[in-house]
């Protein structure tokens, strides 16, 4: 079961990132792993949810790279600005465009209710809780400050994603989303 579920995720990432996920065939996706429909309505339910399946296992990626790439930065307030940063920048690739930020959002609804979106808040609503105890942000409600700083980054990849000149507005789009993100900075002085 889990090695059927495996395939099919591995196959459906394939064919959504190459066609889209309207235009991509279930007989043709199964066929391709050896499966039948039946296997990947027993693993999945419908299409839709071998969507959210696939959504679900490229956002998870999504965020350990962005944590990776916050690795080295050199305090948590910039740790938090480079996730954000990197997560705006994955917009640039082929596969997050179209499975994450294009198809995900048409055919799966609003992100704020993925299960791997909640998982990306709770990890910023850590972060922000740990810089309001340590004076870097004000005082603020921390569930508040956690959403609009993902939603930021979240709305701004989509903006990247869907751009004609994504590589023009990726620049734009870490700026403003740094800018917005410093107005919850402790003033000091």
């Amino acid at each position: 079961m889990k090695e059927n579920r495996a395939k099919l995720i591995g196959a459906a990432r394939k064919a959504f990132a190459a066609s889209g996920f309207a235009a991509a065939s279930m007989d043709d996706l199964t066929a391709q792993v050896g499966l039948t429909r039946g296997a990947l309505y027993h693993s999945f339910g419908d299409k839709k949810g071998l969507l959210a399946a696939v959504v679900a296992q490229v956002d998870g990626e999504m965020a350990a790279r962005a944590h990776e790439a916050a690795a080295t930065a050199a305090n948590s307030w910039e740790m938090l600005l480079a996730e954000g940063e990197a997560y705006i920048g994955m917009a640039l690739d082929p596969e997050v465009r179209r499975i994450v930020l294009l198809d995900g959002p048409a055919f799966l609804g609003d992100p704020s209710r993925w299960p791997s979106q909640n998982a990306c808040l709770s990890m910023t609503k850590h972060a922000v809780a740990d810089l309001i105890a340590e004076g870097v942000m004000r005082p603020v409600d921390i569930e508040a400050a956690s959403r609009l700083l993902s939603g930021t980054a979240f709305n701004a990849a989509l903006w990247v994603a869907a751009s004609d000149e994504p590589h023009n507005v990726l620049p734009k789009a870490i700026e403003a989303f740094r800018l917005m993100a410093e107005g919850f900075l402790a003033r000091r002085g």
